[in-house]
């Protein structure tokens, strides 16, 4: 393969080993993004001076023989969201209000220690409020696999950059689907890990109690790697978890053989086309042929999950913009307007009834399903990936049940705060791509990442790539 289409730990690996030069790397990254980004629109702003400066030094670090971080040399790139000190991030706005809990982002930290190099940042959704990747200011991101469709979002960027391999990794947020989204929509890994094993310090709020920061990749193993970096406690950020970080990157060569992998019978498969349905149906098969037992779930309460976590992320988002959305509307698109002030018609009473059956609805849903299976099998996204045209609906009152369907099957784990891994799986018959989901009990990523490493290894379906755009 050639070197654009090698993944995050295949090219780590050959920087540390002198096999590739770090600035090479970058350079290959910097030829992409100049070729593609006239076309999918995937990012914010590219840092190709200072991305070229990082490279010379990883170089110099290297022949030196000093000491090397797991990422040394690597290019990623982050949805622009994550605060630094040395620069404004758009939010995806043009005119961002201020927001609580900035300061340097702890997550960046952790990755440059690692050696990393941040090539640019992502074009998201204003706000991070919107799955579509449709933005007013910005511009729209688009599908690398067929352009006049969405790249979904809120974290577009990420989804259309890693799969056309502008980068070979990078981070979103994650508060109802917005990282698994964009990966299911453009054929790469997603992951919303466990609410709190990531720091979120130093990260756009838009919703406190149920923003994850997620991850893209090319495969199972990069997010375990990147995972590994990043998760444990952080004392800038209180909800952060002191739980030990496991070795994923050695955990995802354990097999599925024995796993029990639930297959939900109520919601989550109600009206799912049937192309996504016969991709679904495929990934069973080869999960099961690689020793896996398929076992049928009913899921407890899944028609409130959805509803329930709308009423926090709205009421919390409505706190953060409420006095900058009275003083200065016009600074807001129609959709994010209208979004954003829904919450101001929360009632208080809401909100924490919201907050305190949270936990009781949790235990109920772990004990219900993990009792029978350890994982749970899923549709990231129900239908075919639409087009912008298909999207395009602002703040109408067709809004709702286009958010809704894109969503329904992510945004109950945000509620949950459980881990959830978008997996590629194959394409729909539009020629885009589609994915499964995996959900587990609390804190366990590495059996997703197992689960997930172990069906690529036979399927590799994600190795396929989209065709530079006309």
């Amino acid at each position: 393969m050639t070197l654009e289409n090698w993944t995050l730990v295949e090219v780590a690996d050959a920087i540390r080993a002198r096999r590739v030069a770090s600035r090479e790397v970058v350079e290959t990254c910097l030829a992409r993004i100049d070729a593609w980004q006239p076309r999918i629109n995937a990012f914010a702003a590219v840092l190709a001076d200072s991305a070229r400066t990082a490279a010379d030094r990883a170089d110099a670090a290297v022949a030196a023989g000093v000491p090397l971080g797991s990422l040394h040399g690597v290019p990623l790139a982050h949805k622009d969201m994550f605060f630094r000190a040395s620069r404004r991030s758009s939010l995806g706005s043009h005119n961002a209000p201020p927001t609580s809990g900035a300061g340097e982002s702890s997550l960046l930290g952790r990755l440059d220690a690692a050696g990393a190099i941040e090539i640019g940042t992502l074009n998201m959704c204003e706000f991070a409020l919107g799955p579509t990747g449709h933005n007013a200011w910005l511009g729209d991101c688009r599908n690398p696999w067929h352009t006049e469709h969405i790249a979904c979002g809120s974290s577009s960027g990420g989804g259309a950059a890693i799969a056309a391999r502008l980068a070979y990794g990078g981070f979103g947020s994650d508060t109802g689907g917005s990282v698994r989204l964009p990966a299911s929509a453009c054929g790469v890994f997603g992951l919303k890990p466990t609410n709190g094993r990531v720091t979120r310090a130093g990260m756009m709020p838009l919703s406190p109690s149920v923003d994850v920061p997620g991850i893209f990749a090319r495969s199972a193993r990069d997010v375990a790697r990147l995972l590994g970096i990043v998760a444990g406690r952080d004392a800038c950020d209180p909800r952060s978890s002191g739980l030990p970080v496991p070795d994923y990157e050695a955990s995802v060569e354990r097999g599925v053989a024995g796993l029990r992998i639930g297959v939900p019978q109520n919601f989550f498969l109600e009206g799912v086309a049937g192309d996504v349905a016969l991709r679904l149906e495929e990934s069973l098969q080869a999960l099961a042929a690689l020793g896996a037992e398929i076992v049928p779930v009913t899921v407890p309460e899944p028609e409130h999950l959805t509803e329930l976590s709308r009423v926090l992320v709205y009421s919390e988002a409505a706190a953060i913009h409420g006095a900058w959305l009275r003083e200065h509307a016009e600074d807001y698109s129609p959709q994010v307007r209208m979004r954003a002030a829904t919450g101001l018609a929360i009632p208080a009473a809401a909100y924490l009834q919201a907050q305190q059956l949270r936990s009781g609805i949790l235990r109920r849903f772990v004990d219900a399903v993990f009792s029978t299976c350890d994982v749970l099998h899923l549709p990231t996204l129900g239908i075919p990936v639409p087009t912008l045209a298909e999207t395009d609906v602002g703040g109408s009152a067709a809004m709702w049940d286009k958010i809704a369907v894109l969503v329904r099957c992510t945004a109950p784990f945000n509620y949950l705060g459980l881990p959830a891994l978008s997996v590629p799986c194959g394409f729909t018959d539009n020629g885009l791509p589609t994915s499964f989901q995996l959900v587990g009990r609390p804190f366990a990523e590495a059996t997703l990442l197992a689960m997930a490493h172990a069906y690529d290894g036979v399927t590799r379906s994600s190795r396929r790539t989209p065709s530079f755009p006309a």
